[in-house]
């Protein structure tokens, strides 16, 4: 397999970023990151691309929202910013933004999203947060999370890879959230890897 061109979307501090420019860099990837964009100009995860030498794209929604414009004007916009980097994959690793149809029909199939949650449950915001409080109320014995194609459905796209993250006893939420972290940081490579297969 070639090496593949990703392009990574991030809202945030950027640790699964991280470890896909970590995996690439040492051949655990066969695919380099062409590109990193954020919606949020004080994402650290900007930072961690520069610092790789990866070009970056700060590209917000408020000035559409500002000027009264649809969502699906920003998605197609976006998509065209994103176009000229033949992306042969798109990876939301923490893009706080649902992508509707404008986007994803220029990219069909090649947009993946990790998601800190099991296959339907928790979909959306505050997966993490919403995992915990089910299971202090003696709903849930674990959570986890997954790797998933991307569709206009929120967190039910087909998945490529998972795994189950236990919550224990002693558990904060703080505590929780560093081991998901620490599983997504693993589960986002091999789903990359699994899609960059389906795209040979």
């Amino acid at each position: 397999m070639k090496d593949r061109r990703l392009v990574v979307m991030i809202s945030g501090f950027g640790s699964n970023l991280q470890a896909i420019l970590d995996a690439c860099a040492a051949g655990r990837l066969p695919a380099r990151v062409v590109l990193v964009v954020s919606n949020r100009k004080e994402a650290y995860g900007l930072v961690r691309a520069q610092r790789a030498g990866v070009p970056t794209l700060y590209f917000p929604l408020k000035p559409y929202r500002e000027r009264g414009l649809d969502r699906a004007v920003y998605d197609r916009d976006l998509a065209e910013r994103i176009l000229p980097y033949r992306p042969d994959l798109i990876v939301l690793a923490g893009w706080m933004h649902i992508l509707s149809p404008a986007f994803l029909e220029r990219f069909p199939g090649r947009v993946i999203n990790l998601h800190p949650a099991l296959p339907g449950m928790f979909p959306g915001m505050n997966a993490i947060q919403r995992a915990f409080e089910a299971y202090q109320r003696g709903e849930i014995a674990y959570s986890g999370c997954m790797v998933h194609i991307v569709t206009p459905a929120v967190d039910e796209g087909p998945v490529l890879a998972q795994a189950i993250v236990p919550i224990l006893l002693e558990d904060t939420l703080a505590t929780l959230e560093a081991r998901m972290h620490e599983a997504e940081h693993r589960v986002i490579i091999e789903g990359i890897r699994r899609a960059l297969e389906m795209c040979e």
